[in-house]
């Protein structure tokens, strides 16, 4: 006799960089032991094969789901987890006023949003005519970041930086990522002016972000404390 099949449940979000419209489902035990295990073995290459298989598994529009930016990632791993855990989470923070005392916040999952500064834009000029087009930081960039809490060196962070560019251009000329090599890229990153290159990580540091802020009141003094917790990692303390 077969045993019964489950049916699952559908949700909606809107994507933060586009607004489009996208449906998911919860993940199921097995993805998540899969995703566990590879946590727990602290192995590369199965972290972020869990990673890719649990997003586009539980992600049933026709997206290419590596191909999103670093920021509906986030935003779209912790939907699907509040849809496959619950919406609520409970963080543990230290009252600002007296820098001791432990009180648990509770926080919904559905209130946190991403946050885009006003005048962020992946276009960076240099002068007048030349400047660079940027990208996002890939699938591999954002596990490697929430999942593996990867150190980068000088050098990595260079590599980086010249792996995320996908156009460099002037007045006469596109130099794009498809017709230009890495190294190239790397080549011209390094003959920036340390000015110049304050604008590229300008543009990282104003980068959308999942952002939430909450306040809790001190149980002893009764003062409030507000706090602003940023990133994935953060609504998994």
């Amino acid at each position: 006799m077969a045993l019964p099949k489950l049916g699952y449940p559908t949700y909606e979000c809107e994507l933060p960089s586009s607004g489009k419209t996208i449906k998911y489902r919860p993940f199921l035990v097995k993805e998540e032991k899969v995703l566990l295990m590879a946590l727990e073995a602290n192995d590369e290459k199965q972290v972020i094969g869990g990673v890719k298989d649990l997003l586009k598994n539980c992600v049933i529009s026709r997206i290419k789901v590596d191909q999103l930016p670093s920021f509906d990632l986030e935003y779209l791993f912790l939907k699907i987890r509040a849809a496959s855990i619950g919406e609520m989470i409970t963080l543990s923070v230290t009252c600002l006023d007296d820098n001791e005392t432990e009180v648990e916040a509770l926080i919904n999952i559905n209130d946190v949003e991403v946050k885009k500064q006003e005048g962020h834009s992946p276009k960076i000029m240099f002068d007048d005519t030349t400047g660079i087009m940027m990208k996002y930081p890939s699938m591999k960039q954002f596990i490697d970041r929430e999942f593996l809490q990867k150190d980068l060196g000088t050098e990595d962070v260079y590599d980086f930086i010249a792996n995320s560019i996908d156009q460099i251009f002037d007045d006469e000329e596109v130099y794009d990522s498809s017709t230009t090599t890495p190294k190239e890229f790397r080549q011209f990153v390094d003959t920036l002016t340390t000015k110049q290159f304050e604008k590229i990580q300008d543009f990282y540091a104003t980068c959308p972000k999942l952002s939430h802020t909450f306040s809790v009141t001190n149980p002893k003094t009764g003062k409030e404390s507000t706090y602003t917790i940023e990133g994935l990692q953060s609504f998994f303390a």
